[in-house]
């Protein structure tokens, strides 16, 4: 419970980050990404791709749309997610046509909702889910909640990330089971064990591993 708390403090500080820029020092956004990544399955690489994707996308949207639609770019491991609202299919098919236009996008999920932009209320209680699924996936003991990028959006979460197939039943059970959770969209990529051993021991390789605990001794 206690470490359920703790990481729901911080996954709230993380989710009001975007409405606070500018109230606090860019040093504290970037230590707490420089904890994450360490953690990532992704290499840094992929991770900065990643970002560039998310951020070019946003300036692709159609200029029609900008003021009509509230929309959301998700990029993992080069898979990019569209969420939020848009006013009619057209604006829908218009933005996924050029999010597919960016270099080194492996595969565009369209998760739109056509329908009126969602109210800041709901957006609060999407956060909320997010941070809710995060901390249970914590609790859970079975997997790290950093493998799993959590997507919220009108009470529906989308899944992310690099994971075996214990660690994606387990990830889909905990979001599943989340209260005011609708539906759960499982876009997590599944490879077997010795392929996550793999990737486990090559991004630890290319980061300072962990202090070896010391030893200890009863007297």
């Amino acid at each position: 419970m206690q470490k359920t708390k703790l990481f729901l403090a911080a996954a709230t500080f993380a989710a009001a980050l975007p409405l606070l820029q500018g109230c606090f020092p860019a040093v504290v956004a970037g230590g707490a990404a420089g904890v994450m990544s360490a953690h990532d399955r992704r290499s840094t690489g992929t991770q900065t791709d990643d970002e560039t994707t998310e951020w070019r996308a946003n300036n692709r949207v159609p200029d029609a749309y900008k003021q009509v639609a509230h929309v959301n770019f998700t990029s993992y491991n080069r898979r990019l997610l569209i969420t939020g609202e848009v006013p009619t299919d057209e604006a829908k098919a218009a933005i996924e046509a050029e999010a597919r236009k960016l270099d080194g996008v492996r595969e565009v999920y369209n998760e739109l909702g056509v329908g009126p932009a969602s109210s800041l209320g709901s957006r609060s209680t999407d956060s909320f889910i997010t941070s809710k699924v995060k901390g249970r996936l914590v609790d859970s003991n079975q997997i790290s909640a950093n493998h799993i990028k959590v997507v919220t959006e009108r009470a529906i979460v989308h899944l992310l990330g690099i994971v075996s197939e214990r660690e994606a039943k387990v990830a889909v059970d905990v979001a599943r089971t989340t209260s005011g959770v609708k539906k759960v969209v499982k876009l997590l990529e599944v490879v077997g064990d010795d392929e996550i051993r793999r990737i486990d021991s090559q991004t630890l390789g290319t980061r300072n591993p962990p202090a070896a605990a010391a030893p200890v001794e009863s007297r």
